[in-house]
């Protein structure tokens, strides 16, 4: 009887091949989406500085070509965002001026504003839940959706209250990490009232009035890493003025830059960890589950081949006591493979 023993090798390369092969939807169902999250532990704090104008409450005037800060903190809830599977971050941003950035207290800021964003942790979406200040319906806000494709997306800005188309503008590269652009602009909208003496405003036969606020801006500038959704740069040229109620032209200029950008130390800080989690994101869903395609693909078809076609024989001879012992050539047949005979007659 002949009986073929499988090669180690051939089993070898057959099980390696499976075993990779079986690791390319692991990685692509199991660990990439565990490791393509918001975090929810985050704490950064961003710097934006430009020169331009702002109203000095001290000498009741706007001044012109000074220092503006733009310092915004963002610190995760994470008792909440467990509690909601989102990401939950509490967002503060102030406004300086020269006179009130050394004193580090955002009461004294020129503006200061407190929002808490809530967003679903794998497709970026806004979350309606844990205090959520105000409602955002945007595609990104912090931060865009992971794996950033080339189209419009709607930007949630916040002194507007409301989304700002941003379109896809080409890619850039903000200190050798290559990013995607995105630019759109605010045209003059009024955001609401505040309540100022009527002589701010060109109306001194008016004691107090509720003028009304407007902003606009000019060009929203911002590049994002294509993986992660992470912003790696940003410039912004905001105005936001005061008219008359009714009025048709700015009486008073609160706030206008033609350029507010971030610092390159919060460039540095930024770029790096986009770099660091794109290569992560990169690794798991791109390199390992094709490398291991690749690799596996070809291992499998090989170890499969060398078993049907390469099997090694071992020739063997049943007794007539049922045992098994190796058979032996005929001389003449030289060094060619034996026909095996079992020997059942009687002794």
């Amino acid at each position: 009887m002949l009986r073929r023993i499988p090669s180690p090798f051939a089993l070898a390369l057959l099980g390696v091949g499976v075993f990779l092969l079986a690791f390319v939807p692991l990685l692509t169902w199991y660990v990439g989406p565990r490791v393509k999250l918001t975090p929810t532990n985050i704490d950064v704090t961003s710097v934006m500085t430009g020169r331009g104008s702002y109203f000095d409450a001290d000498s009741v005037t706007t001044v012109h070509g000074r220092t503006i800060t733009l310092t915004r903190r963002i610190l995760g809830d994470v008792h909440a965002g467990a509690a909601h599977n989102a990401a939950v971050w509490d967002i503060s941003t102030t406004i300086d001026t020269p006179k009130t950035l050394p004193l580090q207290d955002p009461r004294r800021s020129l503006d200061w504003t407190v929002e808490r964003w809530v967003g679903d942790r794998s497709t970026n979406m806004p979350v309606h839940c844990c205090g959520e200040t105000p409602a955002f319906d945007t595609d990104a806000f912090l931060k865009f959706p992971f794996d950033v494709r080339k189209e419009t997306y709607r930007w949630w800005d916040s002194t507007l209250g409301g989304s700002v188309p941003l379109n896809y503008a080409g890619t850039v590269k903000v200190l050798g990490h290559e990013g995607y652009r995105f630019t759109g602009s605010v045209q003059p909208t009024r955001t609401g009232t505040r309540q100022v003496p009527g002589l701010l405003v060109g109306l001194p036969q008016q004691g107090q009035v509720l003028a009304e606020q407007w902003y606009a801006n000019s060009r929203i500038a911002l590049v994002v890493d294509r993986r992660s959704g992470e912003i790696i740069d940003a410039s912004v040229a905001p105005k936001v003025t005061l008219r008359r109620p009714g009025g048709g032209r700015d009486e008073v200029t609160l706030l206008q830059s033609d350029r507010i950008a971030m610092t390159d130390a919060t460039r540095r800080v930024v770029v790096d960890q986009a770099a660091d989690d794109s290569r992560r994101l990169q690794l798991v869903q791109e390199t390992l589950p094709v490398g291991a395609l690749a690799v596996g693909g070809p291992l499998a078809l090989l170890g499969l081949v060398m078993l049907l076609v390469r099997g090694r024989r071992s020739p063997t001879v049943v007794t007539p006591e049922g045992t098994l012992s190796p058979a032996r050539n005929d001389p003449g047949q030289g060094t060619q493979d034996a026909e095996f005979v079992t020997d059942v007659s009687s002794p």
